[in-house]
């Protein structure tokens, strides 16, 4: 377990600043507003059973990034043996994710009938990341897939990605 949250901490790490930090105040001839879209939350809307089935542990859940939540973000990971799963969700736009710098090797994919943008994060962990965002109306939800950097012989993480995705990406709100 230890290992697995180790897995979501670097993930975690790895993607948040993906897209700007954004306070989500706005200013319209000198008046601000606090007001921030209601987010969905992946911790609260993915039911243990969906969990099991992508191949986590629903016991290994882990809020925000090392338990710190993220302003703009809702962020929800677990582990399992092979792969960590992180479901984020914001505001921000596919567009902000496709002009991140760090953010490569872009392709459309489709997973369980929803089209989302793949895509992975350079660095030392480049090959053990893979991610897929889908726009939404709230903005996008984020699913991204860590293998183990423990274990040999695994699948592409895009592989996972996709297998987990047509368990979880039907419960993402449109």
């Amino acid at each position: 377990m230890k290992r697995a949250g180790t897995a979501m901490v670097f993930a975690g790490l790895a993607v948040v600043g993906l897209v700007g930090c954004d306070s989500g105040d706005s200013t319209s001839k000198g008046a601000t507003t606090t007001a921030k879209p209601v987010l969905w939350n992946p911790c609260t809307e993915i039911s243990d059973a969906a969990l099991t089935e992508a191949g986590v542990d629903p016991a290994t859940e882990e809020k925000g990034v090392a338990g710190v939540p993220q302003s703009g973000w809702e962020i929800c990971g677990w582990g399992g043996p092979d792969y960590s799963i992180t479901v984020y969700t914001t505001n921000k736009l596919v567009d902000e994710f496709e002009q991140k710098p760090g953010n490569v090797d872009f392709r459309d994919v489709t997973i369980a009938g929803r089209t989302g943008r793949e895509f992975k994060v350079t660095g030392a962990s480049k090959d053990l990341g893979c991610d897929v965002v889908f726009p939404a109306n709230q903005g996008v939800v984020q699913l991204q897939i860590f293998n183990s950097a423990l274990k040999t012989g695994l699948d592409d993480p895009c592989t996972y990605l996709e297998r987990v995705g047509e368990v979880l990406v039907p419960i993402f709100p449109s």
